[in-house]
């Protein structure tokens, strides 16, 4: 059956071994639910970062010899019913593997939360071929990030250093190290495809700022580093997007930069809080704000019932009109700034929501009737 994607994330499969959940459309994180989001590019990178492609670059073979020593295999064990159709579906003990790769010479491991959702028991294999038992540190769904405490010996434990994923450009050469279908200590190789693109999270919420990469990746690559052609870790490889489940050469990782921020929140608190504003929104393009008279910015499609937005008095739309093929939520609040700044797109309101904590409170300005109000909202924690 041919399917045209109209988001990035509309048949992503969750590249851990055979089983692992598939993804769902791509979706406005502020609440769980469904809308449909034109994104647009983000933010151009800070002045003072340098492009990969810029710096000194290693070979393949170099960046793989580097690294090597640094990149696990994450083994779980789980209770539930098998996913295989010739044992009856019973339960039993369910076996899964993943990829990881040391943080720091504490033992920190960083992996995928859907590797290690649901875990009883996990081990962590080193490069030589060592096995040893982890404890989950915390996890955090939203991002799809999670650490482990392993007790190795600390000759085994050298940690990756962490590169900046916002000076990444599009062309960038980048390595896969994992362990597809178990094949432990496997490299691949590619370029950045793309960046900036929206993948979802296990709890339904986007990751913004993914990095598209057309390295192979495959089941049991989850939780790798996607590293850069200087030997560091640029992302945390987590999604692939295909049709019959296998490598189609459209994959995508966390950016570094999210996963060192969320790593350390989950090493010194166990977990990381969102804040969370409660609605699901559009991105109203230019084209479709002056056909309709309306402000740019986000229509809002859905509020949810007991979240800070409603408690604000925020109103979704109640139609919708068409402008040039796309369907555009109208009779609802539009928001157009968060604290004075403008918001252009969803991505936009989710990262300055996100730059916020539970408990903060924000003045959103929205248009509603043609009118300019303000609400001032105190922001909620995300739920899980």
């Amino acid at each position: 059956m041919n399917t045209t994607r109209a988001t990035v994330a509309s048949a992503a499969v969750v590249a851990a071994l055979a089983g692992a959940a598939a993804g769902a459309g791509t979706y406005a994180a502020l609440g769980v639910g469904e809308t449909t989001v034109v994104r647009e590019a983000s933010p151009a990178s800070p002045p003072q970062a340098q492009p990969a492609a810029l710096q000194t670059s290693l070979s393949v073979g170099e960046v793989y010899r580097r690294a090597r020593k640094g990149v696990v295999e994450v083994t779980v064990t789980s209770s539930g019913a098998s996913p295989f159709p010739f044992d009856g579906g019973g339960q039993g003990q369910q076996q899964a593997q993943g990829s990881g790769f040391v943080y720091d010479e504490q033992g920190h491991v960083v992996t995928n939360q859907h590797v290690v959702d649901g875990a009883e028991t996990i081990t962590v294999r080193f490069w030589n071929g060592a096995a040893y038992k982890a404890q989950v540190v915390g996890t955090d769904p939203s991002t799809d990030v999670a650490v482990l405490d392993v007790d190795a010996p600390a000759s085994l434990l050298q940690p990756l250093a962490l590169g900046n994923s916002s000076a990444l450009a599009v062309g960038d050469g980048v390595v896969a190290i994992g362990s597809p279908f178990g094949l432990e200590e496997t490299v691949t190789s590619g370029i950045v495809s793309a960046l900036d693109r929206e993948i979802e999270s296990p709890n339904g919420f986007a990751i913004d700022s993914a990095i598209q990469t057309d390295a192979a990746i495959n089941h049991g690559n989850s939780g790798g580093p996607l590293l850069d052609l200087q030997g560091e870790v640029i992302g945390v490889n987590a999604q692939i997007e295909s049709e019959a489940g296998g490598n189609d050469g459209v994959g995508f990782a966390i950016p570094s930069n999210t996963v060192g921020s969320v790593a350390e929140q989950l090493i010194a608190d166990g977990s990381v809080e969102h804040a969370y504003l409660g609605v699901s929104v559009a991105t109203i393009s230019a084209a479709a704000a002056a056909a309709l008279d309306v402000p740019r910015g986000v229509a809002v499609t859905a509020v949810r019932e007991g979240t800070p937005a409603a408690d604000a008095g925020l109103r979704a739309a109640t139609t919708t009109r068409t402008v040039d093929g796309e369907e555009v939520p109208t009779g609802g609040d539009v928001i157009t700034k968060i604290d004075g700044t403008a918001v252009r797109s969803a991505a936009d309101l989710r990262r300055l929501v996100d730059a916020k904590r539970p408990g903060d409170v924000i003045t959103v300005t929205y248009v509603r009737a043609g009118v300019s109000r303000t609400a001032s909202v105190t922001l909620a924690s995300r739920p899980s």
